[in-house]
Order: C-alpha cells, then sequence, then structure tokens
C-alpha cells in the first residue's frame, strides 16, 4: 500500500533510537523528509547518520523537550528547511514506575514534564505549520498503562492517561480543520531500553525477550518488533488513515485487558 507520504514533512521527537527512530526509519522508507530530536548528541548523531545512510531527506537537533524554548527550536528548524510540516509524533518518554509513597512532587513534575506538557507543547507549536499544510497528523504515543494502569505503574501511567486526555480533546477542537489526532499505545516491543537492560545484565538481548515473552501474558506469545509499531504510527499519520482520528490504538499483541 502506497502511503501518500513521499515529499511530506514529519516531526519525530524521541526519535535517536528506540521506537522513535524505527518510525524515522519507516517514514524514510516512504519518500518522507524527517526531523528527529533527541537529548544525547552521540547517539542522535548516530540515528541522523543511518537515516541519511538509508537514503533519507533527514534534520536532527539536540533538545531537551522538557524545555518550552528546545521544542520551539526544533519545530522552527524543521519547517524553516522544508517550509512546511506535515505530521508530528510526540514519542519522548521514558518508562517510570514506583510505589506511590516513594513519590515525591518533584517525580511527579519531571513525568509530567515529560510526557505532557512536552507533547502540548510540540503540538502547540506545530499547529501553524499544520494549518498551512491545509491539514495533517499529530501521533502521541502513550502505553497501554494509559487505559489500565496497575499497581506501582505511577506517574508514568497517570502521565499517559492525561496524554488520552489530550488527544481526544485535540481530535475534537482540530478536525475541523483537517487535523487528524490519534494516540497508539504500546506493549513491550523490541527497543534500546531492553537492549540496555541486556548488557547491563550481561545476557544476550533475546534472552531478555525471552523471558518479558514468558512473564507478560502475551496472547501472541511474544514481544513487539519495533517495525511493527512504527508501521501503524506510519499508517496514523498517512492520508490512508483520512478517517481515523481521535483514536487511541493498542500495539501489544493482545496484552491489554482492555480494547
Amino acid at each position: 500500500m502506497d502511503l501518500e507520504l513521499g515529499g511530506k514533512v514529519f516531526l519525530v521527537t524521541g526519535g535517536s533510537d528506540g521506537l522513535g527512530v524505527a518510525v524515522a526509519h519507516r517514514l524514510v522508507r516512504e519518500g518522507a523528509r524527517v526531523a528527529i530530536c533527541a537529548r544525547n548528541p552521540e547517539r542522535l548523531e548516530a540515528a541522523a547518520s543511518a537515516l541519511r545512510g538509508a537514503g533519507g531527506d533527514v534534520l536532527a537537533v539536540v533538545a531537551d523537550v522538557t524545555r518550552a524554548e528546545h521544542v520551539d527550536a526544533f519545530v522552527d528548524a524543521a519547517a524553516a528547511r522544508w517550509g512546511r510540516v506535515d505530521g508530528l509524533v510526540n514519542n519522548a518518554g521514558t518508562a517510570a514506575a514506583r510505589p506511590f509513597a516513594d513519590l515525591d512532587d518533584a517525580a511527579w513534575e519531571a513525568d509530567l514534564q515529560l510526557k505532557l506538557f512536552a507533547a502540548a507543547r510540540a503540538s502547540r507549536r506545530a499547529l501553524p505549520h499544520l494549518r498551512a499544510a491545509g491539514g495533517g497528523a499529530i501521533v502521541n504515543v502513550l502505553a497501554i498503562a494509559a487505559k489500565a494502569p496497575g499497581a506501582q505503574s505511577m506517574p508514568s501511567s497517570v502521565s499517559r492517561a492525561a496524554g488520552m486526555a489530550l488527544t481526544k480533546s485535540l481530535s475534537k477542537e482540530l478536525g475541523p480543520e483537517g487535523i487528524r489526532v490519534n494516540a497508539v499505545l504500546p506493549g513491550l516491543i523490541e527497543s534500546g531500553q531492553w537492549q540496555r537492560r541486556a548488557v547491563a545484565t550481561n545476557q544476550p538481548v533475546e534472552t531478555v525477550y525471552s523471558q518479558l515473552s514468558k512473564g507478560s501474558g502475551i496472547p501472541l506469545g511474544r514481544v513487539g518488533k519495533a517495525e511493527e509499531f512504527a508501521d501503524v504510527v506510519a499508517f496514523l499519520l498517512s492520508p490512508r488513515a483520512g478517517f481515523v482520528s481521535g483514536v487511541a490504538l493498542n500495539v501489544d499483541g493482545g496484552q491489554s485487558p482492555v480494547v
């Protein structure tokens, strides 16, 4: 299926590794131009080099999405380079989960800044460019805990749940302008965090994934691939999903207890 993304411009926060860079690679394969940002300059440049090696027209901007001026600079740099913005993937985030009694105000503030406020900032800054392009799409990357939080899943589950509210509210507000807003909720997906755990525990990454699969109760019996997640995001960004908005889609192999 041709996703009709050739020549379009997309922004991906947290695009230096894991799910973010997988999305960027998928978009490059579709002929899109992609801007990525992340905090670590070495990791970011390595990702950008690989994307360019795959034939991508790529912009890499070092940015901390918890800082408004960094978000503004990232969006503005992409718009200045290519003259348009057609979509935004709010992907930056980490898994943060501790017992409630261990969470002080600073922990709550940091998580909300990274996952909720950053997405709101980037969406707000990209909005004039999406309007100028005549429409477009925003995809917020959340987690299945946003729908079905478990014990000791805070603060992430709360921040992600707020991201669902942001998604639905924005989809209703921006829909009349042809701007679609959706969320993707990954479960256990192959990513950089698990690769780093394998290194830290001196185990083959395949062993880590096998252990995760056995203990997770995933009906499909395996951890998801980053490419599978990226395929879903690329579809939601594309005109092929032109009548899909306000959706929070699980990509979890059936793991979530709710639809």
